[in-house]
């Protein structure tokens, strides 16, 4: 299967300029896309274009990832309805450095006949004078042209600086160096970028007199019409400290029915035959179908143990049965991902380091019970536990030996009421 058809059968092919499909046909091409480096990690919507190079690699083409040092330094107006907030050179240095560090994670540049390629666009422009790219680069496209652009045009009611306007000058001269410097003939990128890819392959045609290509996927979104990659708190990142691997691993289990078949075929590495007979075999069972793309990709941008330690996670969350070995057996990071998703309390270190009665702990340092006598009938009742472990004991002092990694305490009122002690 070539690649334009493992992209139509996924559902992902949107445009394509004439001729790209002849030309991509035997494999052997060398396409790029490029990613601004506008913050620390990228995000579940890039991880799309992402998709898309390491789909365009296993059909037999090399992929070159360019990292845009430079535009991240002057703001595509695509898709924006007003200007960008210009980051320092400092942050977008240190941007670029840890999105690469998420693509070789995705995308091979180690081995093979296809090893991918990393560029950084920087390299093309720190050199360049103001006069040479007025005549090199600006020369090539009129503003009649440029005006013409979607992401141009929806902005001249409320305004669009000569910097973001020139943008699409830079992606297209991007796409000439690269041709010159690796022969590459295909930009891709999301349906939004559509004007800003066909800028390029002018670039290469008037300039060199040679045929380049560009190639979009759809924008993808939820079936509710919202915007794929987000969630009720904001942005699904790739990167662990801005988003757990629990969070990341529920987004996908929380998706709507109507989402999953489309999901999987833009994300799971699975054949077209094995996602049929996938979908065949759990036709009525779409959590499943969930589950399975939820670990496939979880793994697969976390790893195999923020796996795990997300299943334990979720077995202490939602198992009223679960035992004390599976919260015993969380780590530091996992017991702070249970505590964003339960109520938590933050409790003096120094209080707890002493001592707190239990009754004292669940009706004053906290909100658990709204009275003292309401913690008595919990306890007396068998319904309070820490830990785990059963209170009997009216009198149970909870101290410093309770602290699990130095800092947590779990206490629960009857078996659907969590609650995380925070010492802080």
């Amino acid at each position: 299967m070539n690649f334009t058809e493992e992209l139509n059968w996924r559902t992902m092919l949107h445009q394509m300029t004439d001729g790209a499909g002849e030309h991509l046909k035997n494999g052997g091409k060398i396409g790029y896309i490029g990613f601004d480096p506008t913050a620390p990690s990228l995000t579940i919507g890039n991880y799309v274009q992402v998709m898309l190079l390491n789909l365009f690699q296993r059909t037999g083409n090399t992929p070159i990832v360019l990292m845009g040092g430079a535009t991240g330094r002057i703001g595509d107006p695509s898709g924006k309805d007003k200007e960008r907030e210009l980051k320092s050179e400092e942050e977008l240095d240190a941007n670029v450095a840890r999105q690469i560090g998420q693509m070789e994670r995705f995308i091979n540049f180690e081995d093979g006949p296809n090893k991918a390629i990393l560029a950084n666009n920087l390299d093309f422009y720190k050199n360049m004078n103001i006069l040479d790219f007025m005549r090199n680069v600006g020369k090539t496209l009129t503003v009649n042209y440029m005006l013409s652009k979607e992401s141009v045009k929806r902005r001249l009611d409320t305004g669009i600086s000569f910097t973001e306007f020139s943008y699409q000058l830079l992606q297209g001269y991007d796409f000439q160096c690269l041709y010159q410097k690796y022969g590459c003939t295909i930009q891709m990128g999301g349906s939004d970028q559509w004007g800003n890819i066909t800028s390029g392959t002018e670039f290469v045609g008037k300039n060199l007199g040679a045929k380049a290509h560009g190639i979009t996927t759809p924008l993808l979104t939820k079936a509710d019409g919202t915007k794929f990659g987000k969630s009720t708190a904001g942005n699904i990142w790739m990167d662990a400290e801005m988003t757990t691997p629990y969070k990341f691993y529920q987004f996908w289990i929380n998706a709507d029915d109507r989402d999953v078949p489309k999901f999987t075929r833009y994300f799971s590495y699975k054949s077209k035959e094995e996602v049929e007979a996938m979908e065949a075999q759990y036709e009525h069972d779409p959590r499943m179908l969930k589950r399975l793309l939820a670990e496939e990709v979880t793994v697969r941008v976390h790893s195999t143990e923020a796996f795990n330690a997300v299943q334990k996670v979720s077995e202490l969350m939602f198992n009223n049965k679960a035992k004390k070995e599976t919260l015993l057996a969380l780590g530091e990071k996992d017991l702070a991902t249970v505590a964003e998703e339960i109520p938590s309390f933050k409790v003096p270190k120094d209080a707890l380091a002493n001592g707190v009665n239990i009754i004292d702990l669940m009706a004053e340092s906290t909100d658990i019970v709204t009275s003292k006598s309401e913690a008595r009938r919990a306890i007396k009742g068998q319904a309070v536990s820490v830990n785990k472990d059963k209170v009997t004991d009216p009198e149970l002092v909870v101290n410093h030996e309770s602290l699990l990694h130095g800092r947590y305490v779990m206490v629960e009122n009857g078996k659907k009421n969590k609650f995380m002690v925070v010492a802080d």
